[in-house]
């Protein structure tokens, strides 16, 4: 099977509408939401839940008070300034470096696995999808997303689909490069905006340097027509394809407080014109690229 992922470079593009909308115009497909830091595919999609995972990553101190005898140097050594003075650690100030693990005489200091969050098999009105939940102020997201998106690909493989369809996460950083590495093609969602086309540049080099081809997508162009031309110019200077442009449209809004896809809200409306005309250029791209 193949994977297409579909990022921005900042939040708020609509690239989780479009992933929604993607997902009612095509068969044989997993969905997966790795934006697992700030998921909401699932507000949308109305997953039920077929199986439900802890995720475990990380560790935290926790001080054995019947073991320890105050000698304070698991205090003096802890660069974090996690243990009070009374020796209890602070699990949110805590990095789990083991520093204190280690250089404890009385051997005082257990080292707990961190449960971070949760993740789930679901079926959804257009199929299957795998997602996950963070815990609050929980690290390790790269992680979650690395499991959630092999968990997509083992379930497109036991089922026999074709695609897995990946609302990814935005911006340049570890989620997301855990997101984009070994993904068949990414379409990157954009907005007219001096800040867009920085954060737009930023994530084709980081694709580049994962030689994922790259097809970009404008959001919102009406609102600025000639920031919406620079974009264009600039794809066309890299030999990136323009997928199309979407208009601002209230439409979007209105549907996901529904929990609705835009052609489950209202599926003649210029938006839904627009995002079909979108997913064909991407399709088409998309089978010409895994085809080679």
């Amino acid at each position: 099977m193949n994977e297409l992922l579909v990022i921005s470079g900042k939040g708020g593009t609509g690239k989780t509408s479009l992933v929604s909308a993607f997902s009612a115009l095509t068969d044989s497909k997993v969905l997966c939401d790795a934006d697992v830091d700030a998921a909401d595919l699932h507000l949308i999609m109305a997953p039920v839940p077929r199986e439900r995972h802890d995720f475990q990553a990380g560790h935290t101190a926790v001080i054995a008070h019947d073991k320890c005898t105050g000698c304070g140097i698991c205090r003096d050594l802890c660069r974090f300034e996690a243990i009070s003075d009374d020796y209890v650690v602070d699990p949110t100030a805590c990095e789990g470096c083991s520093v204190c693990v280690h250089f404890c005489p009385e051997k005082a200091v257990d080292f707990v696995l961190n449960t971070c969050g949760q993740w789930f098999v679901s079926y959804t009105r257009f199929g299957p999808m795998v997602h996950a939940r963070l815990g609050i102020a929980e690290e390790n997201s790269g992680k979650l997303v690395t499991l959630v998106r092999q968990k997509a690909r083992t379930l497109a493989d036991e089922q026999g689909r074709s695609l897995i369809l990946t609302d990814g996460p935005p911006g340049v950083g570890c989620p997301v490069i855990a997101a984009i590495g070994g993904v068949d093609g990414v379409l990157l969602v954009t907005e007219p905006t001096v800040s867009g086309i920085h954060d737009m540049q930023r994530v084709v080099e980081l694709a580049a340097h994962f030689h994922v081809p790259v097809m970009i997508c404008v959001s919102k162009w009406d609102l600025n027509p000639d920031m919406t031309s620079k974009i264009e110019s600039y794809a066309k200077e890299q030999g990136i394809v323009h997928a199309g442009n979407i208009a601002f449209a209230p439409l979007f809004t209105t549907s996901m407080v529904q929990g609705q896809t835009i052609f489950e809200a209202n599926g003649h409306s210029d938006a839904g014109v627009a995002v079909k005309s979108v997913w064909e250029n991407v399709f088409n791209r998309f089978t010409e690229l895994v085809s080679h």
